[in-house]
C-alpha cells in the first residue's frame, strides 16, 4: 500500500473504537487513556479557576438565546394568547429542537477537529471545553455562602439563597433557608456535574453540551404556570419533558453516590421519598441527601422529604457539602474509568 494510502487508513481508523463500536474515543490504548483524563482535568480547572467570563461561557450563550426565544414563544400572562395552545407547544418544541441540533452539531464538529490533533493537545482541549459544561465549585461555595449569611441574619440568608433557587424565599424561616440550600446542592450535583459527565462519557462534548442546553431550557422555560410575566404552561412543556428524559438515569446514579458516600441507612425508603416531589428526577438526589444526613428537607406547602427527620443545623450544611464533594470526585473518576473501559472493550 502506498505511504499516502497507509496514512489515510490510519487517520480514518484512529478515532474508531475497537470492534467497530460507536464510542468516540480512539482504539489506540495510550491515546484513549490520555483522553479519558479529560473529566478529571475539567474538575481540576473548575476548582482552581472557576467559571469563565460570561462573554465566553457557552451556558450563558444558551441562556441568552433561550431568553430571547422564550419572550417570543410564551404568551404574556393574564392576556389572551395570540396563538392556540397547540401551536404554542409545537412552535416551542421546534425551536428547542432546532437550537439543540445546533448545539449538538457545533459540539460534534469541534470534537471531530479536536480528535485530529495530537492526543495530549486533544485531552487538554476536551478538558478545557468540558469545564464550562459542568459546575461544582461554584455550587459548593454558594451553598456555604448561604450558611455564612444565615449566621449574620435571616434576611441575609434569604438574600443569598435567592441566588441559588427560583422559589419565593421572602417568607422562609432560617431552617427552611438551610433546607432549600441543601436541596439545591443535592439536585444540582446531578444537573451541574453527574449528568453532564454521564453524557460526556456516552457522546463526548456534544452530549454534555446537549444536556446543558436541555437543563438550561428547563430552568428557563419548564414551568407549569406563570413566571417572569409569561405563561409557560404550553411553551415550556417540551423543554421540561426533554430534561426529564435526559436526566432520568443520571439522577438515580447521583442518588446512589450520595447514599454510598453519605452512608445512607434505609435504602428501601429512598424510592418512596423520591416520589414525594413533583419532579421525576430531582427528588432522588434530594431524598438521598435527606436520608443520609438524617434531616427533614422540603418545600413549604409542596412536599417534605424524610418528614420524621430532625431540623437541619449548620453542621448539616457542612456535611452536605462534604458529601457532595466526595460524590463529585467519585463521579469524575468513574467517568474516566468508564471511558477507558469502553475504549478497550
Amino acid at each position: 500500500m502506498p505511504c499516502q494510502q497507509r496514512g489515510q487508513a490510519r487517520r480514518g481508523q484512529r478515532w474508531r473504537a475497537p470492534g467497530g463500536g460507536v464510542i468516540w474515543l480512539p482504539a489506540a490504548m495510550p491515546d484513549a487513556v490520555l483522553l479519558a483524563c479529560a473529566p478529571a482535568l475539567a474538575l481540576a480547572i473548575d476548582r482552581l479557576l472557576g467559571e469563565p467570563p460570561a462573554r465566553w461561557h457557552p451556558v450563558v450563550w444558551m441562556g441568552r438565546w433561550l431568553g430571547w426565544a422564550g419572550a417570543r414563544l410564551a404568551p404574556a400572562a393574564g392576556a389572551p394568547s395570540p396563538r392556540p395552545d397547540g401551536q404554542v407547544f409545537w412552535l416551542s418544541a421546534l425551536a428547542w429542537c432546532a437550537a439543540a441540533a445546533i448545539v449538538f452539531g457545533v459540539g460534534a464538529a469541534f470534537q471531530h477537529w479536536v480528535l485530529t490533533q495530537p492526543a495530549w493537545l486533544a485531552a487538554l482541549a476536551l478538558g478545557l471545553f468540558l469545564k464550562p459544561l459542568l459546575a461544582w465549585a461554584m455550587l459548593h461555595d454558594e451553598v456555604l455562602a448561604v450558611e455564612r449569611a444565615l449566621a449574620e441574619s435571616a434576611d441575609a440568608g434569604r438574600a443569598q439563597l435567592a441566588r441559588l433557587v427560583s422559589r419565593d424565599v421572602s417568607a422562609l424561616a432560617p431552617h427552611e433557608v438551610r433546607e432549600a440550600a441543601i436541596e439545591s446542592l443535592a439536585e444540582n450535583l446531578n444537573d451541574s456535574l453527574v449528568a453532564p459527565l454521564f453524557w460526556f462519557v456516552l457522546l463526548g462534548l456534544p452530549g454534555a453540551a446537549l444536556f446543558r442546553f436541555a437543563n438550561t431550557a428547563d430552568a428557563m422555560w419548564g414551568y407549569a404556570g406563570e413566571r417572569g410575566g409569561r405563561d409557560w404552561r404550553w411553551a415550556g412543556r417540551w423543554a421540561a419533558r426533554a430534561d426529564d428524559g435526559l436526566a432520568w438515569l443520571p439522577a438515580r446514579i447521583t442518588a446512589g453516590l450520595i447514599g454510598v458516600l453519605g452512608r445512607l441507612r434505609g435504602w428501601r425508603r429512598l424510592p418512596a421519598e423520591a416520589r414525594r416531589t413533583p419532579s421525576p428526577n430531582g427528588g432522588w438526589p434530594m431524598a438521598a441527601m435527606a436520608l443520609a444526613l438524617g434531616v427533614r428537607l422540603g418545600k413549604p406547602g409542596v412536599y417534605a422529604l424524610h418528614a420524621a427527620g430532625r431540623v437541619a443545623q449548620p453542621s448539616d450544611t457542612l456535611r452536605a457539602c462534604a458529601v457532595g464533594s466526595h460524590c463529585a470526585l467519585a463521579a469524575t473518576l468513574l467517568a474516566c474509568a468508564a471511558l477507558v473501559g469502553a475504549a478497550v472493550a
